[in-house]
C-alpha cells in the first residue's frame, strides 16, 4: 500500500432506520433466476443451496424485487429460507416489471404498486415486508403519488421502511417530503461515482446507501482492469454469484469527490481492501 494511505475502518454492522441491525455485506437475489433475469434458473437445487449457503456464513441481509425473474427470486427465497432465521430481513422492490429477458418497463402507478407488495408478501409468506423501496422513477406518475402509496401500505402494516432505487438528488428529496425514507439503492462502483451526491446526503441524513454493482458483474475484479485488491474481492465473492449489496454509505465514501474513471492508485487501493476485508471476514465466520 502506498506510503501515506490506511485502508478504510467500517463496522461490520449497520442500523436500517430505527429498525433491524444487518451484516454490511448483503447479498443481491438478482442473479438467481435464469438468464437475462427471465424465468428459472438452470439449476434450481443450486440456486436454492446458494441462498442457505449465504446465510450460513451470516449475511443477514438479502435484496430482491418482484420483477426478478418476474416472481421467481421471491419464490426461490422464500423455498429455501422459509421460517425464517431470526435476525435475517428480506427487503423487496416494486415500480419495474419483466415483458421479456434482459428488458425492463416502469410502472409505479399507485394500483401496480399495490399489486406488487401484495405478491411479494404472497411469494415471501410473509405479513410484512421489513424494507420496500419503489425500483424506479415512473416519470408518468409523480413521485409524490408513488411513495404516497408506500406510506398507506406501511400505515396498513404490509411494509415496516420504506425507500427508493435509481433516483436523483432531486427525487430523492421530493420522496422525503412525503415519507421517512431509510434506504437509497443506486448503481454505484470504482468505474461509476454517479451517485457521489447521494452518498453525502444519505450520511447527513442518516439513510442507508446501498450500492448495488459494486463489482460491476465482476469486471472491476480482473487483472486488467484494477490491482489484486480488487481480485481478492472479486475471488472472495464467487461463492455469492449474484451482486452484491452493501447496505450502507461508509463503503461508497472514499470514492467521493472523483469523476467517471479518475481515480488514483491510493483511492482504488483503499476501497479495494475496505471490500475485500469485508468478504474475507463473512468468509473466515
Amino acid at each position: 500500500m502506498p506510503a501515506g494511505t490506511a485502508p478504510v475502518e467500517l463496522p461490520m454492522t449497520l442500523r436500517i432506520g430505527g429498525g433491524p441491525t444487518v451484516g454490511r455485506l448483503g447479498f443481491g437475489a438478482m442473479s438467481i433466476t435464469g438468464r437475462g433475469v427471465w424465468g428459472a434458473p438452470r439449476d434450481e437445487g443450486e440456486a436454492i443451496a446458494l441462498l442457505r449457503r449465504v446465510v450460513e456464513k451470516g449475511v443477514t441481509f438479502i435484496d430482491t424485487a418482484d420483477s426478478y425473474g418476474p416472481e421467481v427470486s421471491e419464490t426461490l427465497i422464500a423455498k429455501a429460507l422459509y421460517p425464517y432465521p431470526v435476525g435475517l430481513v428480506i427487503a423487496s422492490k416494486g415500480g419495474l416489471t419483466r415483458p421479456g429477458p434482459g428488458f425492463w418497463d416502469v410502472d409505479c402507478r399507485p394500483e401496480h404498486l399495490r399489486r406488487a407488495c401484495a405478491g411479494s408478501l404472497r411469494r415471501l409468506r410473509l405479513e410484512r415486508i421489513e424494507l420496500y423501496q419503489i425500483h424506479a422513477v415512473d416519470h408518468r406518475v409523480p413521485i409524490e403519488d408513488s411513495i404516497g402509496t408506500l406510506v398507506d401500505l406501511q400505515r396498513e402494516g404490509k411494509i415496516r421502511f420504506i425507500g427508493v432505487s435509481n433516483v436523483s438528488a432531486a427525487e430523492l428529496a421530493r420522496a422525503r417530503k412525503v415519507a421517512e425514507i431509510v434506504s437509497v439503492q443506486n448503481s454505484y462502483n470504482l468505474r461509476d461515482p454517479s451517485s457521489d451526491a447521494l452518498v453525502d446526503i444519505c450520511a447527513g441524513a442518516g439513510i442507508a446507501f446501498i450500492p448495488y454493482y459494486p463489482l460491476a458483474k465482476g469486471r472491476l475484479a480482473r487483472s486488467d482492469s484494477c490491482d489484486s485488491g480488487a481480485d481478492r474481492a472479486g475471488m472472495a465473492a464467487a461463492p455469492f454469484a449474484g451482486h452484491i449489496a452493501d447496505p450502507g454509505y461508509l463503503l461508497a465514501r472514499p470514492f467521493r469527490g472523483k469523476s467517471r474513471g479518475s481515480f488514483d492508485r491510493p483511492r482504488r487501493r483503499r476501497i479495494q481492501d475496505t471490500l475485500g476485508g469485508l468478504i474475507d471476514d463473512r468468509r473466515r465466520s
